[in-house]
């Protein structure tokens, strides 16, 4: 079993909502030092203070960078290393989705996704675990999804980042193995954060097309992933609904995968 209860520091992208706040809301007692990475600087500066508030002890460094922007992630990771910052536990949780038909979508929006799904995350990885092998090891916490392990119209190239992310957690993992790192490919159903809102082109609502049932609250999501970290899972489907879903897509047959996709409800045209 692998049980690393308390960090040393905890480095969380996408820190300065949803998924990635949660976690450094969970993991407040549970390090002594928190770096948190977003684009909103006011945003993150207000998580900053109340992470402070709950646990006046703990390290917070606050970075606000657009990961997207390669020269702007080279120059976070240089100031990191200047920082002498050593995070043992990495959560890659910076994401974004495009929902529409892939015909029609904004190549810049799709090039930025890819960037920052794929790219960015594989980038920060590889500059954060040299240090974490020569420390002892660690955990890595990539944010994927449940759409990693199905195709979906409309959200063609998100589902295939994730895919990418959950391979790599999976062959990272088998790399790591003898550095006692584990790495963790966390793939949620839908969640309610900002993501619909991002994701959405500009002439549709800010809701994805799904069923509520479905959804599983962040709070939980977090709770789970954490719980899998200290059970040395390799990959963890948060909810229980969500767990029986994966189940059942992993026992079926391709031909019926394409067949039940294409009843999913669509708006997006």
């Amino acid at each position: 079993m692998h049980d690393r209860p308390h960090y040393r520091s905890v480095m969380i992208t996408g820190a300065s909502a949803g998924i990635g706040e949660e976690f450094a809301k969970q993991l407040v007692h549970s390090c002594d030092q928190m770096i948190l990475i977003a684009r909103r600087e006011e945003r993150l500066l207000q998580l900053a203070s109340d992470l402070k508030a709950i646990n006046p002890h703990l390290d917070v460094l606050h970075f606000t960078v657009d990961l997207v922007n390669r020269e702007r992630r080279e120059e976070f990771i240089q100031l990191l290393q200047d920082h002498g910052a050593r995070p043992d536990l990495l959560i890659n949780n910076a994401g974004m989705g495009d929902y529409g038909e892939f015909a029609q979508a904004d190549w810049p929006k799709i090039e930025r996704m890819i960037e920052l799904n794929v790219t960015a995350l594989s980038h920060i990885t590889r500059a954060v675990l040299p240090d974490m092998i020569a420390h002892g090891g660690g955990d890595v916490v990539n944010v994927s999804s449940l759409a990693s392990i199905l195709p979906i119209p409309d959200f063609a190239v998100y589902a295939a980042s994730k895919a990418y992310v959950t391979s790599f957690s999976e062959a990272l993992r088998l790399e790591l193995k003898g550095h006692d790192i584990n790495v963790l490919a966390l793939c949620p159903g839908p969640v309610h954060t900002e993501f619909g809102k991002v994701a959405m082109r500009g002439d549709q609502s800010n809701k994805i097309p799904g069923n509520e049932f479905f959804y599983t609250p962040k709070e939980v999501v977090v709770s789970e992933a954490i719980e899998g970290l200290s059970k040395g899972k390799a990959r963890v489907y948060p909810g229980v609904k969500i767990a029986l879903a994966a189940l059942a897509i992993s026992a079926l047959p391709i031909v019926a995968t394409r067949l039940i996709m294409g009843t999913r409800p669509r708006k997006a045209k």
